[in-house]
């Protein structure tokens, strides 16, 4: 039997040494996919654009607990090729239809020697970029299996310039880095203060999506797709060779994922191009992920929002009630209990942001610190910190939603879970029921602190079925999700559009009371944490220096007046807020326009000109009109953009109204000082702005009235 089994080894060798290797290119023949397995089974790719080589000959594999790896022994039992041209309609999104457009490689692998176990990878190639998967089909050798390393290496060319943040299991809102990838060093984040729960994995070590520019200008993104039942990737940088490795976030007993067969890995993505702005618009990332799960999206609309929130990280106002601390939420009479006088989601306070909403047009209103638990709720790793349905005594749940539903006004309800997921997991039917009861139709979910089940991190698996299973489940009760501190998204807006938004990066928050975010930062977010779904950026802060609120303090918003309005469409997310008090906004109210008029969800996208950490102007077409809108921003640097409205309508006259910073405007000497000019212009039009150091522009374009 031995030497029948040798035998039927070999001759599956010679069938297959002539398979072992297979080359395609993308449809339109700009990027190539080599794929080969070698004389000892191991599984390499590499990628070309335009004959350039982007990623050399890189290995594939995992490793498995207790298990013989897939990184070996493999041989090819044979490949499936297929093109796939095909047009699709999100729910919402920054174009109406988006095009998939794919040559696919199917590879169908065996390990003969180990019960002969099986396994695909499927690559689906692009003409800006690829996309590929693990998959795992249900067999009777192999049903489970614990994976304790992913082995995907990505092979580079040179000493890219990378804009990078440090590897970590939890935190994601680190300051962004720029250097080359040999001058990669995480550890310099341990000093970091301002990030509560983090777990920097070593010094080599950065997260995805990571962007990259070649000495040749070859512009190169690394990122994933459709993140399901599988921990977020980072990557391990070989400083002297360029190698990125990926490294999986573990459990609390150190393994990376628990998987049942039939299953697939995430996408690795690589999109690249010799221009930036194609970066930018490229839709690969969505279109590796599943189409909408939902038969009925009619409840699913996009939101622009004001709310309660930007006072307490200035801190005029706080989420808590009283003074108390180490209390238990069943053992406090709150109607008994003396309030420190300066809560700020009260009902008075609520009923002024449903005012202000109802007066300028926006859809609802946000509530933060409405809800028993915030006394005692950060840093004490407690497991029972709120119940989300318990009201403070000085906010009257069923008078707002009385009031807003007279207003026509929304709400939008918060559920901080304090990271103890467990809890929010066991109460989350009880609490949209609750949200259902008093007419709040979206949520904004947050996860401040470490994670509980203890042992576990944001970024791990559980945490990743996590945030699936409460869109899933929100889904059911027609409820729209905004999470906040979740794992970065991969795409999965386009599978759940419920999942309107996330945070996952660092926002504009941070600007109350940190050094605050660089000039730069908002001009390297499109290139990374935006790649993968919007972002709840919360923009639109107009009294940029913070001693306004608050005598003395020294905090202030690292941007221009006309920057924060140029955000709403440089950020693209169907979930925008105007996140400055109202007050700050009366006093600038033509400026203000610009904020209530610039749409939430588009027809169109035109990205005009962009540069990694330096500049992006973009130009939107707002759903179902004609009007556009453009928004233009840089670093700490001055310039002039030069732009061509070739993108408008042929033979038809706009209104364009130019809001840009004034010519002595300075995001630190003089923020607040900006233009308002009307022009009529037409496609032929071309225009110049000058924008400050750390500056913008927005502008509307609207066909004028005959």
């Amino acid at each position: 039997m031995k030497k029948l089994y040798l035998y039927v080894v070999g001759l599956i060798l010679i069938m297959v040494q002539f398979v072992n290797a297979q080359v395609i290119y993308s449809p339109n023949k700009v990027t190539t996919l080599t794929f080969k397995v070698t004389d000892k089974g191991e599984m390499f790719y590499s990628l070309k654009y335009k004959n350039k080589n982007v990623i050399k000959e890189s290995k594939l594999g995992l490793e498995l607990l207790d298990k013989f790896p897939l990184t070996t022994e493999f041989l090819v039992e044979n490949f499936d090729t297929i093109t796939v041209n095909e047009t699709w309609t999100p729910v919402w999104g920054e174009v109406k239809q988006i095009r998939n457009h794919y040559k696919e490689l199917m590879v169908n692998l065996i390990q003969p020697m180990i019960k002969h176990r099986r396994m695909k990878i499927r690559f689906r190639l692009y003409d800006d970029g690829l996309g590929f998967r693990y998959e795992f089909p249900a067999q009777t050798e192999v049903t489970y299996f614990t994976i304790t390393e992913e082995k995907t290496e990505f092979a580079l060319t040179g000493n890219h310039k990378t804009f990078w943040l440090p590897g970590d299991y939890e935190a994601n809102e680190y300051e962004y880095n720029v250097s080359k990838l040999s001058e990669v060093n995480a550890l310099k984040a341990l000093g970091v203060n301002e990030i509560f729960a983090k777990t920097v994995i070593g010094k080599n070590y950065v997260q995805t999506p990571l962007m990259m520019k070649t000495a040749e200008g070859l512009y190169i993104n690394i990122h994933e797709a459709a993140q399901v039942n599988y921990p977020a990737m980072n990557l391990k940088v070989d400083t002297l060779n360029f190698v990125l490795t990926s490294t999986l976030v573990p459990d609390a007993y150190g393994n990376k994922a628990y998987i049942q067969t039939p299953a697939v890995s995430p996408w690795r993505t690589v999109i690249v191009s010799d221009k930036a702005t194609d970066i930018l618009a490229s839709k690969i990332i969505l279109n590796l992920n599943e189409p909408c799960k939902f038969e009925d999206v009619s409840w699913i609309k996009p939101i622009k929002y004001v709310g309660i929130w930007w006072e307490m990280h200035v801190r005029t106002a706080l989420w808590s009630y009283s003074g108390l601390y180490n209390i238990k939420l069943d053992q406090v009479d709150w109607n008994n209990v003396i309030p420190h006088g300066l809560h700020g989601a009260t009902t008075e306070r609520t009923k002024r942001y449903i005012d202000f909403a109802a007066e300028h047009g926006f859809d609802a209103v946000l509530v933060e610190g409405w809800n028993v638990g915030w006394e005692d709720w950060f840093g004490n790793w407690k497991e029972e910190v709120f119940d989300f349905v318990t009201p403070y005594p000085d906010f009257d749940v069923a008078e707002i939603q009385r009031y807003a539903k007279s207003k026509g006004v929304k709400m939008i309800m918060h559920h901080e879970t304090s990271a103890s997921v467990t809890n929010y997991e066991r109460r989350i039917d009880t609490a949209f029921r609750f949200m259902k009861q008093y007419g709040y139709d979206a949520v904004k979910t947050g996860y401040v602190g470490r994670i509980i089940p203890r042992g576990e991190y944001h970024d791990g698996q559980w945490m990743s079925n996590h945030y699936v299973r409460v869109v899933d489940k929100a889904a059911k009760y027609k409820i729209m999700v905004n999470a906040h501190e979740p794992t970065r998204p991969t795409g999965l807006c386009r599978t759940y559009p419920n999942w309107l938004a996330c945070e996952a990066a660092r926002g504009n928050e941070y600007n109350a009371w940190s050094h605050g975010n660089l000039p730069e930062h908002e001009t390297i977010l499109p290139f990374t944490r935006l790649m993968g779904g919007p972002m709840d950026y919360t923009p639109g802060i107009f009294e940029i220096k913070l001693d306004h609120w608050i005598h003395g303090k020294t905090e202030q918003v690292n941007t221009t007046l006309t920057k924060q309005l140029a955000l709403y469409v440089t950020l693209y997310s169907p979930l925008q807020m105007a996140a400055d008090y109202p007050e700050a906004y009366e006093n600038y109210l033509d400026a203000f326009q610009f904020i209530k008029d610039v749409a939430v969800d588009w027809d169109d996208t035109k990205i005009l000109e962009a540069e990694p950490g330096d500049y992006v102007t973009i130009a939107r077409k707002a759903k179902g009109t004609e009007n556009w809108f453009i928004g233009g921003i840089t670093d700490e640097n001055a310039r002039e953009s030069n732009i061509s409205l070739s993108f408008l309508k042929p033979k038809v006259k706009y209104v364009a109204t130019i809001y840009k910073d004034a010519a002595d405007a300075h995001y630190k000497n003089n923020p607040k000082a900006y233009q308002i000019i009307n022009e009529t212009v037409d496609s032929n039009s071309k225009l110049k702005v000058k924008l400050a150091e750390g500056g913008g522009y927005a502008i509307s374009l609207k066909p004028l009235k005959k």
